[in-house]
This record gives C-alpha cells, sequence and structure tokens, in this order.
C-alpha cells in the first residue's frame, strides 16, 4: 500500500512545491534526504542589483518574473538548521553564494552542526559586469553532516562550466549540478533544492538517476522547472524513480 506521499507523487509527476523554504523544509521527515544542493537568492544580489550590476538580471527570455523574493541574512540560521535535520548522518550539503554571504553562512552552519570543508570554485568562463576586477566565478560551499567519502577523489575545487545567458535569472547550468550530484549521491538516493529556481538540480538529478524533490516560493520556477524535468525523462526514457 503506498504511503500518502507516494499517493501524492503518483498525481503529480515531480514532487516540486511552492512554499516558503523553510516551511516547505518543516514538512520534510528528519533524516529523510541524501543531499542538499541549493542557491538562495541572498541579500547581496539585490544590493548589487539596485547599483546597476545586475540589473539587467531582472527580466529574461524564459520568464516574465521581475526579480525574486529576496532570503534576507536573518534567516539563514533557521534555514540551516531545517536543512541539517532532513539530512541523513553521512551526506552532504552545497550551498551556492558569493564572497559577501559566505561569511555570513559559514560560522552559522558551523553552528549548528555541519563541518565545513572548504569553497568549491565555479568558474563562469565568462566574465560578469562590476567594477573592480569583475567577477569570473562564484562560491559553492560544501559542508558535511557525519562523514561521507566524495565519490571520485581527482575532482578538482575549481569546476569549469561556461554561465547562463538569457535563461531565468541567475540560473546555473545543469552540468554544474551533474558534477555535484555524481560525487556526493548514488543512483535512487533523494536530492533536494529548497530554492530551485529554473530546475538545475532537478534536472541533473533525473538524468542521474536520483529522486527530486524541490520548492520554490515562484510559482513561475516551479512550472518552468516541471517542464524541463518532464522533457529530460521523455527525451531520455527515464522511468519515475518512487523510492523514498
Amino acid at each position: 500500500m503506498l504511503n500518502q506521499f507516494d499517493q501524492n507523487l503518483s498525481q503529480n509527476e515531480f514532487d516540486i512545491s511552492s512554499q516558503d523554504a523553510i516551511t516547505w523544509l518543516h514538512s520534510l521527515s528528519s533524516e529523510s534526504v541524501d543531499l542538499v544542493i541549493t542557491d538562495p537568492p541572498y541579500e547581496s544580489l539585490e544590493k548589487h542589483r539596485k547599483i546597476g550590476t545586475t540589473t539587467r538580471l531582472k527580466n529574461s527570455k524564459s520568464s516574465s518574473n521581475q526579480w525574486f523574493e529576496i532570503f534576507p541574512n536573518e534567516r539563514f540560521e533557521e534555514l540551516l538548521i531545517e536543512i541539517y535535520r532532513v539530512l541523513r548522518k553521512n551526506s552532504h550539503f552545497y550551498l551556492f553564494c558569493d564572497q559577501e554571504t559566505m561569511f555570513i553562512v559559514k560560522p552559522i552552519a558551523e553552528k549548528v552542526g555541519f563541518k565545513f570543508w572548504k569553497p568549491i570554485v565555479w568558474d563562469k568562463v565568462n566574465i560578469g559586469m562590476g567594477y573592480h576586477y569583475r567577477a569570473r566565478y562564484e562560491f559553492i560551499l560544501f559542508f558535511e553532516k557525519g562523514k561521507r567519502k566524495l565519490n571520485n577523489l581527482g575532482t578538482p575545487d575549481i569546476i569549469v562550466q561556461k554561465k547562463i545567458r538569457g535563461g531565468y535569472p541567475t540560473e546555473k547550468p545543469v552540468q554544474l549540478a551533474e558534477v555535484l550530484i555524481s560525487q556526493s549521491s548514488v543512483e535512487g538516493n533523494t536530492v533536494i533544492d529548497p530554492f530551485c529556481g529554473a530546475g538545475f538540480v532537478g534536472v541533473a538529478s533525473e538524468l542521474l538517476l536520483r529522486n527530486f524533490r524541490g520548492n520554490d516560493i515562484n510559482e513561475e520556477a516551479v512550472k518552468i522547472t516541471k517542464a524541463r524535468m518532464q522533457e529530460v525523462r521523455e527525451q531520455h526514457e527515464i522511468p519515475k524513480l518512487i523510492s523514498f
């Protein structure tokens, strides 16, 4: 007999919600997740947008969204407590951020119980906008709950993937998520993203035969993610996985 979650999933191809991220995490069972990869809309993005460095992102070809609701720094502790709770012991957590947010998140994550390993550098290949040494990179903070060995110890801490242009605001390349998922999970594991945006983590999870559960407060983002995942499933004839 299917449990309530499996019944819901049978009716809806993909388990992707549109709620406040922390509210959504509250609904997940403790130690039910194998990997978290997420890219919250942190405060400094809004600051840079206001002075013009990311103004071009407020509209995109893939989205009519003017921008997205900023996740305030003061809520990070509650968010990280919930992420720590839902992760199984001996698992990994990756958080995308800039150099300013890194100094805010790291001590909070350590306070709630995570071990911080290092910032992974995403080399975007193309130079970005800005005024002082224009940015070509973004950080991916690498945390661990318990102890889990990476699947490939030969992977460097600089991942080179060309940035997405003209897509959903701050959209990330699927190949970037594929590296992290391949390193920190195995087929059939559950991967979540509380701020799924255009669904790069969900698409990568589908391609790598992981179960994905996502959330984004923006309903348009949820629609885009579902459509992209469905397209991947149809193109690659991927079977639906239910093994939570």
